[in-house]
């Protein structure tokens, strides 16, 4: 029996998918921007709806569109005409994806939208479609060629896939969603450790070892030890930040025979300290750290910068496990 190589059927497929994509690109006209227009300005909710590998891909872009703030959910075709229409209202929009378009467990819930005046985006292979004609939005995709005996859904549901993935990223840019939007929708997980930021980590209020800038470094050293922080910030008497002062920076100095019985601390201390805004993710924290060589930061809110509100320390960080 002869053997067989897969990685070369594996090429072939991908080939194929990507010959679908390149066609995808190029089929984009206007329709897309009236489509990505309508989910933006929706009052209410966006709801996906396909049949069989269609459906699936139905249910992905809905979890795509909800994981950036645009209330979405799936409803199966077949069971639409049991019931679940009523989950349809006027100030949704509805979106049917189906490669011919002609499916016939579409055409009930065509009939409910146009009579109900749901706007409908149709996205759809066949612009001579009950769909397409259907539809008050239609978006092509491309007739393309399935890998595995021309008939198997692959390349025309990485086609759906895609232009709602494209439909997605866009509404994400038109409605300027940031990290820290993002973040509210994916508190848990890997996600959510990513997108922690230095708000989520700092140490606030009385773990942060601040001192007067005019404290003698006797009693500052002790303040130090009893904090175990290796850290103490500098306040002037308005409780501005002036300055820092590390167990590097005593190390230093000891090794330079300084005593410290008349030096007071601001005396020693690190003038303008690096500070960093407290909605800063806490991965470019990590990254100024490493690129600065130091092992803490002052934070502050944007409203007053000269004042510290936290202090992170690269501890902080690496316990979190984010690198």
């Amino acid at each position: 029996m002869k053997k067989i190589n897969y990685k070369d059927i594996a090429k072939d497929v991908i080939n194929l998918e990507i010959k679908a994509l390149q066609k995808l690109k190029k089929s984009l006209n206007e329709n897309f921007n009236k489509a990505v227009n309508a989910i933006v300005n929706c009052q209410s909710k966006v709801i996906l709806c396909g049949v069989g590998k269609s459906g699936i891909i139905a249910s992905k872009i809905s979890g795509t569109l909800s994981s950036i703030g645009t209330p979405s959910f799936s409803l199966s075709a077949n069971d639409c005409s049991h019931g679940d229409m009523g989950s349809i209202t006027r100030k949704d929009i509805l979106i049917l994806i189906s490669y011919s378009g002609n499916s016939s467990e579409l055409k009930n819930i065509i009939n409910y939208a146009n009579r109900n005046k749901v706007l409908l985006i149709g996205i759809t292979s066949k612009i001579n479609s009950e769909l397409y004609k259907n539809s008050d939005i239609g978006l092509i995709t491309p007739e393309v060629k399935e890998a595995g005996l021309d008939m198997v859904p692959t390349s025309s549901t990485i086609n759906q896939l895609s232009i709602g993935d494209a439909l997605a990223i866009s509404t994400l840019k038109r409605k300027k969603i940031n990290n820290l939007d993002f973040k509210k929708f994916h508190p848990s997980g890997s996600l959510g450790e990513k997108l922690k930021t230095v708000e989520d980590l700092m140490l606030t209020k009385n773990k942060i070892p601040f001192i007067n800038e005019n404290t003698l470094m006797t009693k500052a050293l002790k303040i130090m030890t009893d904090k175990k922080l290796g850290t103490l910030i500098a306040r002037n008497k308005k409780k501005n930040t002036t300055g820092i002062i590390t167990d590097g920076q005593i190390r230093k100095l000891n090794s330079k025979n300084i005593y410290f019985d008349l030096l007071k601390v601001k005396d020693v201390m690190t003038k303008n300290p690096i500070k960093i805004e407290m909605n800063t993710l806490a991965t470019k924290a990590l990254s100024i750290m490493n690129e600065k060589k130091i092992t803490s930061l002052c934070v502050y809110n944007k409203k007053k910068k000269s004042v510290t509100i936290g202090i992170i320390h690269v501890h902080n960080i690496l316990n979190k496990k984010i690198y």
